[in-house]
């Protein structure tokens, strides 16, 4: 039996974790769950997986049905608890991933921020005798089975991005794009914060400097590469020219199971793939002048101390300011990269220099909408 604990349950990575664990009755019990301000829906998850353990935001409007409550670093290291499943947004899940780790538990890792923020930290963490960290990002598992049983080097790990729902728009096109558009993603479905970074391609961004920590591969070797089918969901290339994909139906029961059996493989929710009517499958390059966000990824982890943390709280901010009509959509990038420019960096020596760097342009962003309004017609569509 596996002992869950599920941060981040009443998110979408969250509750399709709770799908998968209704289907694995037998082999995973959910011990503890933490929601943030979804006081109903928690609510109902602790009233039907009835767990030992649970985090609220507000514990006052939350029917615990008998859970104790504790805060998210003592959920991640209790003695009762197997395996940590990580689906919080934002910096939340940083403390209480290395809480886990150090404890010597397994993290099932979903939440993009904890080894972009700081993933030296994390992995410095990881090698505690016991602990393991495990991808749920579809990309970062596809990478993580393709290479089960083998020895050899890697060349090129080459991450696929659908392009979401403007990967074939001109900058005028995207100037006009409003925030129910952007919400609109045309094959995964995903949370809001999320969902806006697949749109500005920030969540490949994002997902580079996850892939580099993980597998230990040098920036130069890894690709993005636009894949509109969203079939392939990763590559690896060896340094005999041999290349291993994962393939399979978008859908995320099947990487957040393998999270939890891994190495074991089982009947699950996922669909299955029909190649009888699968007709091409297409890859192109991504366009960085039309989508800059990648580029300000791979600049904030080559330039290194705190700036990776920096580009995560100003890209959270922007995504805020975007969704509540306050930027155009436009302008999330040019001020994630003002947030950078204008970033003193620190050594990330620990936790705290971490989240310091990412409260200080988390505010900088916030405090400068009025700039960006005043030089374009701000669209004020609300969500």
């Amino acid at each position: 039996m596996n002992r869950v604990a599920l941060l981040g349950s009443t998110g979408s990575i969250g509750t399709q974790t709770l799908s998968v664990a209704r289907a694995l009755r037998g082999r995973v019990e959910i011990v503890a769950l933490a929601g943030g301000r979804n006081a109903r829906t928690l609510s109902s998850q602790l009233s039907e997986f009835r767990p030992r353990m649970y985090h609220a935001l507000d514990p006052g409007a939350v029917d615990s049905c008998g859970a104790t409550m504790a805060s998210l670093e003592e959920i991640a290291s209790d003695d009762g608890v197997d395996t940590v499943v990580v689906a919080t947004s934002g910096r939340a899940g940083l403390a209480p991933t290395l809480a886990a780790l150090r404890h010597g538990k397994k993290v099932a890792l979903a939440s993009k921020e904890v080894l972009v923020m700081a993933g030296h930290l994390v992995m410095e963490a990881a090698r505690c005798v016991g602990a393991s960290l495990v991808p749920i990002d579809s990309e970062h598992s596809a990478v993580w089975q393709c290479l089960q049983g083998e020895n050899g080097e890697i060349s090129r790990l080459m991450l696929t991005a659908s392009g979401g729902p403007f990967r074939d728009y001109t900058q005028e096109m995207l100037s006009q794009v409003t925030a129910t558009e952007a919400l609109s993603h045309p094959v995964w479905s995903m949370g809001a914060k999320i969902t806006i970074d697949s749109a500005t391609l920030m969540n490949k961004g994002l997902e580079l400097i996850e892939a580099h920590w993980l597998f230990g591969v040098l920036l130069e070797r890894i690709e993005v590469l636009v894949h509109p089918e969203c079939i392939v969901h990763s590559m690896v290339e060896f340094v005999d020219g041999s290349v291993k994909a994962q393939l399979g139906v978008p859908d995320m029961s099947m990487p957040i199971q393998y999270a939890l059996t891994h190495p074991d493989r089982l009947p699950g929710l996922a669909g299955r793939l029909r190649w009888d009517s699968l007709r091409t499958l297409s890859f192109r390059p991504v366009d960085d002048s039309r989508f800059p966000c990648l580029g300000l990824a791979r600049g904030a982890i080559r330039t290194g101390s705190t700036y990776p943390a920096a580009l995560c709280g100003a890209d959270e901010a922007a995504v805020a300011l975007f969704l509540r009509g306050a930027i155009q959509f436009n302008d999330i990038a040019p001020l994630v990269e003002s947030a950078l420019s204008s970033h003193c960096p620190s050594e990330a020596k620990d936790i705290d220099a971490v989240v310091a760097a990412y409260e200080r342009a988390h505010e900088y962003v916030l405090e400068r909408p009025a700039t960006y309004s005043r030089h374009s017609e701000c669209r004020t569509e609300q969500v």
